[in-house]
């Protein structure tokens, strides 16, 4: 089965929209946005382990965790007409710290009646290699 993989276009735009929806939710401190956006089935794997649906929205419940976040290198593979795969570059700056840091993010998303919600989501830190380093495989 071919996919198609998407890095530009007004497809990949609409899912980085929606994805920011998220971004804003966690920079707002809003659980309720953040659980507009996500199934009820909702699974994250971070580097801290997994979390469902209330975990990701409960994060919210003390304010906001992000103080700031930009996205880039954003690519889209539709895996099926109700079903894409977006994944992208966040830079980001944690609530009460001065240090941006960045990650690798994979968030599946799905059509339902309700409309396109993020049914997953991993987290992959983005390690700086040391000068002279070689690139990271997987």
């Amino acid at each position: 089965m071919t996919q198609t993989i998407l890095t530009g276009g007004p497809r990949l735009a609409e899912f980085v929209a929606l994805e920011t929806k998220v971004w804003e939710a966690l920079v707002a401190g809003d659980p309720e946005a953040d659980g507009q956006m996500l199934t009820e089935d909702f699974l994250g794997v971070y580097p801290s382990g997994f979390s469902d649906k209330s975990g990701h929205c409960d994060q919210l419940q003390n304010g906001p965790v992000m103080a700031g976040y930009r996205l880039s290198d954003a690519q889209l593979r539709v895996i099926s007409p109700d079903a894409v795969l977006l994944s992208y570059r966040a830079a980001y700056l944690p609530a009460g710290t001065t240090a941006w840091k960045s990650m690798l993010i994979s968030s599946l998303w799905e059509k339902s009646a309700e409309g396109w919600r993020n049914s997953f989501s991993q987290d992959t830190p983005e390690v700086t290699a040391a000068p002279g380093s070689p690139p990271e495989h997987g």
